[in-house]
């Protein structure tokens, strides 16, 4: 945010809580939850949007709708014949299905179905607001457009919100588990964003609680309750964390705190490629498929055929390289 646009924002945030300390947390909210301009800045971004946009140009555009808003949804490999393994792919605040398409075309090159999902007020979804919610909705209104996933992966806010959309974490919206879980840079808690925004804008305490206030009133569920890690430890379901250690949007302790829930919980460090690169490194790319492609192998031995007493099994398999 700008200097002076910051400025004459916290002057007309501190003269409202003098009024009313309410309505200042009321609007702080609004101003967290606003979107910022979908317009790639910078010779670098404008590339990488031009690149994305040119690989989603071979996927179906579908238009979903949910109670709050409507989200845009990429599919690569849809309408074929016969099952094939069916993977959602979620980006982070300030991104797009843009930002994302290598990832979602690599995986569409595995012969998966790929549904590379806009969050509301970001790519071609319409809006100009994003809070969990809202996310959450539109996952699921993803889940029950293109049926269950074999595999959720989510980038940042993504990561959080596919963990939390798989937790059953909101009220009134119905869960939607997959079978694995990539996070990809992905924070595991919410409350030090408040933290940090308030901080931001110089709120006083009584309006600070009142932000964070407004979390339990819009989303159903107060901002203590939003943990990640808490969400997905009881799921059952195999995940994989990815994190650089020079991460300097999202803390590494994020990914630690995955790391100590238990459970099947995987741990690649991308070291070097900080919070943005991460989604497409090669690296990256190859330690997802891999991972992905192990519940394919499993799925192949529980369903061999039985024929005569004997069982038949495909000896066409792609190699497994465990990441932590």
């Amino acid at each position: 945010m700008p200097s002076f646009v910051l400025k004459v924002t916290r002057l007309g945030l501190s003269g409202l809580s003098r009024v009313s300390p309410q309505l200042a947390g009321k609007a702080a909210f609004k101003l967290f939850c606003l979107t910022p301009s979908r317009l790639p800045q910078g010779a670098k971004a404008k590339a990488a949007h031009a690149e994305g946009r040119a690989r989603l140009a071979s996927a179906e555009a579908v238009m979903l709708s949910f109670p709050g808003g409507r989200a845009m949804a990429y599919r690569f490999n849809g309408g074929a014949k016969g099952r094939r393994r069916r993977y959602l792919v979620v980006h982070g605040w300030v991104s797009s299905s843009e930002y994302t398409s290598e990832l979602a075309a690599f995986l569409a090159d595995t012969g998966a179905e790929v549904v590379s999902l806009d969050l509301p007020g970001h790519g071609r979804s319409p809006g100009r607001f994003l809070n969990l919610r809202l996310a959450v909705s539109a996952i699921a209104a993803a889940a029950e457009r293109f049926g269950s996933f074999d595999a959720t992966i989510g980038h940042s806010f993504g990561g959080a919100s596919v963990a939390l959309a798989a937790a059953g974490f909101l009220p009134g919206i119905e869960p939607v588990l997959p079978e694995r879980l990539v996070l990809i840079g992905a924070p595991s808690a919410m409350g030090w964003l408040f933290t940090d925004f308030g901080g931001l804008m110089r709120l006083d305490p009584k309006t600070q609680a009142a932000l964070e206030a407004q979390v339990g009133r819009v989303t159903g569920r107060p901002l203590k309750d939003y943990d990640a890690v808490r969400g997905v430890r009881d799921l059952g379901r195999p995940m994989l964390v990815i994190h650089a250690e020079d991460d300097k949007e999202v803390s590494a302790d994020h990914a630690r705190a995955y790391e100590r829930a238990g459970g099947d919980v995987r741990m690649l460090w991308a070291n070097g490629f900080g919070h943005r690169r991460i989604v497409s490194a090669v690296p990256v790319l190859e330690a997802i498929g891999e991972f992905l492609a192990e519940a394919q192998i499993s799925a192949e031995d529980k369903n061999a055929l039985e024929t005569d007493n004997e069982t038949v099994i495909s000896f066409f398999r792609t190699p497994v390289r465990r990441v932590s």
